[in-house]
């Protein structure tokens, strides 16, 4: 599918803004500073993968066949997005770490 040149910056900006945004909440929450960095790998999964959660476990050669195939065959516009997504949840643990580390006290 194609994807013009402005659509792909803004895109990669509103998913790195999204997952920092979960990311530093669930973070001052959960008092887990890299909760999202560790949650994100099931997120894109979840955004790629076309097969029920369930079939994971029911008939697993065939889901994680593909999902595979899914993850081999994303383009490159799409690897940015993602990419970017997982940069702000990133982010937002180092933000965390370091907002700790200067005593503010978030819940």
């Amino acid at each position: 599918m194609y994807m013009s040149i402005v659509v792909l910056p803004i895109s990669m900006l509103l998913f790195f803004v999204l997952f920092f945004g979960i990311g530093f909440i669930l973070n001052m929450l959960l008092r887990m500073s890299w909760i999202m960095a560790i949650i994100y790998p099931v997120v894109t999964i979840l955004i790629v993968d076309k097969v029920s959660f369930v079939e994971y476990f029911t008939n697993s050669k065939a889901a994680f066949s593909d999902l595979g195939s899914r993850l081999m065959n994303l383009g490159s516009a799409d690897i940015f997005i993602l990419s970017s997504g997982l940069a702000g949840a990133i982010v937002a643990g180092i933000v965390i770490k370091l907002l700790r580390k200067k005593g503010y006290r978030m819940f």
